[in-house]
């Protein structure tokens, strides 16, 4: 097994070293206060939109407020490091999600290692995104599309939100596996990037589906396929690139974590609380606005999940040997 994978499932099986008196301490009232939710990204993105609404239900089931704390930059690893450094008494949790397993390669001098001292505490939403392209790429399928690619190599140019983000990276995956060359234009962020596919300075685009869906029904971009693993139900005609592309599938993932050596009692009485918010059908339709869907799991489950991301998205890092600006 890779040591990534061990490690990782390691942790999520609880694997601590405090004495038992004091996870007792801890967990027989948990929570008795406020909780801190640390979150890498800035406020009104879709990840504090995230984490606010999972932090909101659990706070109505618990009786304590769960309170995020945004600190973005470096990619969340500003984050990451201040819920590592914090007590392991289950009151500074960290939104968990793709971000975190493609740092762990992408960036080479981290503070902390994440799969070490994070643990996994319950997955809550999966996302996928949707290959766009300007209408004036002469392809209406994404076979169409890779066989254009492949006869014009170099010649189409793809924007990203960012060197190292689930973009950019996204894409990468699909040259590696499609086999096809694409010219990279990382931008400060998707809308930037997709201002620039709409005027057609860049002709492709791998984006959140609810912020380049609505362009494709006005003819100003074209969808050809879903990175999800399965067809989307808000968009069953859209086909998946593994339609064409046998296992590709990329998605982000989200979750919550905690500082390793957290008690299992705190971790299984939240991963408990989290699934049980997810079972709400009100909490299935605000995950499905937000172009997801439910992702429920033990802490287990999600550390092996953490550790297959890790593993993945590191193949294709050192792949397409990707460096941070």
């Amino acid at each position: 097994m890779p040591l990534l994978r061990r490690q990782f499932l390691h942790m999520a099986a609880g694997a601590v070293t405090l004495p038992a008196a004091s996870h007792m301490a801890w967990a027989g009232s948990y929570p008795s206060q406020p909780v801190r939710v640390v979150v890498g990204f800035a406020s009104g993105g879709p990840n504090d939109i995230l984490a606010r609404l999972i932090g909101q239900w659990l706070a109505k089931r618990l009786g304590h407020p769960f309170v995020i704390e945004n600190r973005p930059g470096a990619g969340s690893n500003i984050a990451t490091e201040a819920v590592v450094r914090a007590p392991p008494d289950g009151y500074t949790l960290l939104l968990v999600g793709s971000p975190n397993a493609i740092n762990a390669t992408l960036y080479e001098r981290l503070n902390f290692n994440f799969i070490r001292d994070i643990a996994p505490i319950a997955s809550f939403m999966r996302g996928a995104l949707v290959l766009v392209v300007h209408p004036s790429v002469p392809a209406k399928t994404l076979p169409e599309f890779i066989a254009y690619a492949e006869a014009n190599p170099g010649k189409l140019s793809y924007g990203s939100g960012g060197v190292g983000g689930i973009t950019h990276i996204t894409a990468e995956l699909f040259k590696m596996m499609a086999g096809v060359e694409m010219v990279h234009v990382p931008y400060r962020g998707v809308a930037p990037a997709l201002t620039d596919l709409l005027g057609g300075q860049v002709q492709v685009l791998f984006a959140n589906p609810a912020q380049s869906i609505p362009y494709t029904g006005a003819g100003k971009l074209r969808a050809l396929a879903i990175t999800s693993a399965a067809r989307s139900e808000a968009h069953p005609d859209l086909p998946t690139v593994g339609e064409f592309v046998p296992g590709y599938e990329a998605s982000s993932i989200f979750g919550f974590g905690a500082p390793k050596d957290t008690s299992t009692e705190i971790i299984d009485t939240l991963n408990r609380e989290i699934n049980a918010v997810l079972a709400d059908p009100e909490i299935k339709a605000r995950v499905a606005g937000l172009d997801g869907t439910v992702l429920v799991g033990s802490p287990a489950d999600f550390g092996k999940l953490l550790a297959e991301e890790t593993g993945k998205w590191g193949k294709v890092v050192h792949g397409a040997n990707i460096k941070t600006e």
